[in-house]
């Protein structure tokens, strides 16, 4: 199986075709019980005009029955004849004694007297003169109503079909008039490439509920553009750093190779190569724990530790360039919090270090950590020294990001990760990197959450 057949395009569907499917099932459904609900009503209109009639009929006919038996004395006294002019049409009428036998019965109806069109009303009729019990079947012809009914019926059902058609398409035709801004916002989407990456996304009559996807869109496209842009800018920094010792290294060997040298040039040339190398090796350290911290990997956190003692502990293995640029160091406020020790002993390193390197000789150092209402700390290491332009603030911890490119070669051992690291080792912690700097004073540091959780 080839990667091509392993790899299915995902099913799709039709949001038209969908939403009209869904609609026309619903104006199927509701028109269709509406319009049940009037066949019926009209049936019951139907049922109770026929129980009318027949009731009215039935009325009419005992009425002459018992004044014709008044005046005549008797029923068998009735001329026949007059029943038959006194038939209504649509009816069929049979009137029979007591003892079965028939005592008037209609002409061959019109209709067929035994179809379920037809409708029956039995009566009883009292000859007073002789106490005989008549009974009468009057059935009324209904198979007009009947065909009404069904005409009714076919027409309701292919009024709701034909509703439901015309419902299917007039959704998906203004489904897919309303869904153009997003064709229209697809298109724009499938141009965007690598030369426009500055294209974002517009519509000529903003749609309340599209705007904020493209507003979010817009935002993402931004994000990746700058991501782009960093990312562009720290390939070129990371050439840039491995380039020079690469070609100290190279230049060096080569230059040993061209002619004998003596066992103690060959190790001056190891030991220089050798620092090289180390710097090489911090370069991609770096790299590698920055790369881990963009990963969203989280501080091992301990038990809760002095944060001055931390402090102090850093100051100890600063001591040195401390005294050679005649600096001195005041640590203010203190709190306990959970934290990786080595990430926060690595981060004050970078910063104390940064501070010594730009500090005026002869000056004063200090480290201030300050508790935050929520529960966090802050840890500022400020120095007296050149203020840094208010520009290159928001910058001081991008990757190999220096605010003064002069300071280059002075600080040749330090490739510009440092303050990375801190905002790494920051955000590791919950936190974030600060940096100000006003007045020939500057003070960098970061924030640490104290209800941070452990991670693997």
């Amino acid at each position: 199986m080839t990667a091509a057949t392993a790899t299915k395009t995902p099913c799709t569907y039709s949001i038209g075709r969908r939403l009209s499917l869904l609609l026309a099932t619903q104006t199927v459904i509701g028109l269709g019980l509406l319009l049940a609900t009037i066949y019926g009503i009209t049936a019951m209109l139907f049922q109770a005009k026929h129980d009318e009639q027949l009731l009215g009929h039935t009325r009419v006919l005992k009425d002459m029955m018992q004044s014709a038996s008044e005046r005549a004395g008797t029923f068998e006294m009735l001329d026949k004849l007059a029943w038959s002019a006194e038939r209504r049409p649509g009816t069929f009428l049979v009137v029979s004694r007591a003892d079965g036998s028939e005592f008037y019965r209609d002409p061959p109806a019109s209709f067929d007297t035994q179809a379920k069109t037809a409708q029956a009303n039995t009566f009883l009729v009292t000859d007073k003169s002789t106490g005989d019990v008549y009974t009468g079947r009057l059935v009324l012809d209904c198979s007009q109503d009947a065909k009404t009914g069904q005409r009714m019926a076919i027409l309701l059902v292919v009024a709701t079909l034909a509703g439901g058609g015309f419902v299917a398409w007039a959704t998906f035709w203004r489904v897919r008039c309303s869904l153009r801004p997003l064709l229209d916002l697809a298109d724009q989407t499938r141009s965007i490439d690598v030369g426009r990456a500055k294209q974002r996304l517009t519509l000529e009559e903003p749609a309340e509920e599209l705007q904020p996807l493209i507003e979010q869109f817009n935002s993402l496209m931004g994000r990746v553009d700058r991501t782009y842009a960093q990312l562009e800018g720290f390939n070129a920094d990371v050439a840039h750093e491995l380039r020079t010792p690469l070609a100290n290294l190279i230049g060096q060997t080569e230059l040993a190779l061209s002619r004998e040298r003596s066992n103690a040039d060959l190790e001056d040339t190891l030991t220089s190569n050798l620092e090289e190398l180390q710097r090489m090796a911090g370069i991609i350290n770096d790299m590698l724990f920055l790369a881990q911290a963009d990963r969203g990997v989280k501080a091992r956190r301990g038990e809760p530790v002095s944060l001055a003692e931390l402090v102090r502990q850093v100051v100890e293995f600063h001591e040195a360039p401390m005294e050679d640029a005649r600096l001195s160091i005041a640590i203010d406020g203190d709190t306990r919090l959970p934290v990786d020790e080595a990430l926060i002993k690595r981060a004050l390193s970078n910063l104390l270090g940064n501070a010594i390197r730009y500090a005026e000789p002869g000056s004063q150092l200090h480290v201030r950590i300050g508790q935050q209402p929520d529960g966090s700390a802050r840890l500022l290491v400020e120095n007296v020294g050149p203020s840094i332009e208010a520009e290159h603030l928001p910058r001081l911890f991008d990757r190999f990001f220096r605010a003064d490119a002069s300071r280059c070669e002075m600080a040749k051992p330090h490739h510009g990760l440092g303050l990375s690291i801190v905002a790494a080792i920051a955000r590791m912690h919950d936190g974030f990197a600060l940096a100000e700097s006003a007045e020939g004073r500057t003070r960098v540091g970061f924030s640490v959450l104290g209800t941070g959780t452990a991670a693997a």
